[in-house]
């Protein structure tokens, strides 16, 4: 719990949507500490926002659990191949898929290039996901709103209707949303509505796909030390990143991995319909 690194960080600001070797501390996900079990052997997975962050996270401990995955990506080049390095270091085949999942199109070729480079979907992790800050609901443009929305709940949607049908019984959805969801901060306004919107997607989506087999469940992160940090938020608040919440910190991406991977695994077959918080000590209600 104390061996990760607490702010004050130093001052740093990236261009949208961030890269992982420009920040400061270097974010740790799992490189050198994840060691699998076979949970996942021989899986085939879908990870959205697959390049950084918790993406990259989920990715190398999927791989190293047994499962081959399919990375999508926006255009953060020189992340996704590090992150495919890594997965095929574990013995594990990786697909890289770039393009922006606002498009319909593009989740569906998604979906289509998992089926036919990886044979077949049993996962399906959306975690990619869009923020800005603004102090005012003025300074949110009606195009910076719809963005957030077709990001995050949007290509949410296109990629379940899309993979949901080449899942056989014991597929699995895992959905990231936020303690946002629960606890919205005002200057992510856009952002947490999104998240808010996810979780109860997630609560639904259960209850339909359950009859169907499959389980469909949310992770929600507290503050983690991605590159969407210094790409989004105001520099102050990136000095302070994480001091807010008990275990005075922000989270790594490692350290939700083991709860992507108990979601996903087989054994937990009752589990569907359960948002899991991942916050470093603030209650999510």
């Amino acid at each position: 719990m104390e061996k990760f690194p607490q702010p004050p960080f130093v001052r740093q600001t990236q261009d949208m949507p961030g890269t992982t070797e420009q920040m400061q501390p270097v974010p740790d996900h799992g490189e050198e500490s994840y060691r699998g079990s076979g949970r996942l052997k021989d899986r085939k997975a879908i990870i959205t926002g697959g390049d950084s962050g918790i993406g990259r996270a989920v990715a190398i401990a999927y791989a190293r659990e047994g499962a081959d995955v399919l990375i999508s990506y926006l255009n953060e080049h020189d992340d996704a191949m590090a992150t495919k390095a890594l997965v095929e270091e574990a013995g594990r085949k990786a697909v890289l898929v770039a393009g922006d999942i606002q498009s319909s199109d593009h989740c569906r070729r998604i979906v289509e290039t998992a089926v036919r480079e990886l044979g077949g979907i049993d996962i399906l992790v959306n975690n990619a996901a869009h923020q800005a800050s603004f102090k005012n609901i003025e300074d949110i443009s009606d195009e910076e709103w719809e963005l957030t929305f077709k990001v995050n709940i949007h290509a949410m949607f296109y990629l379940t209707k899309a993979a949901a049908p080449h899942m056989k019984k014991g597929g699995v959805i895992i959905n990231t949303a936020s303690i946002n969801s629960d606890s919205p901060n005002p200057i992510l306004l856009a952002y947490a509505t999104t998240k808010g919107a996810i979780h109860n997607f997630s609560a639904g989506l259960a209850q339909m796909l359950a009859e169907r087999g499959i389980r469909v469940n949310a992770v929600a992160p507290g503050p983690i030390w991605t590159p969407l940090i210094p790409s989004t938020l105001p520099e102050d608040s990136v000095v302070n990143f994480g001091k807010q919440v008990p275990m005075k910190r922000p989270g790594q991406p490692v350290e939700l991995a083991s709860t992507y991977v108990m979601l996903a695994d087989p054994i937990s077959s009752y589990v569907s319909g359960a948002t899991i918080a991942v916050t470093g000590g603030k209650p999510f209600l």
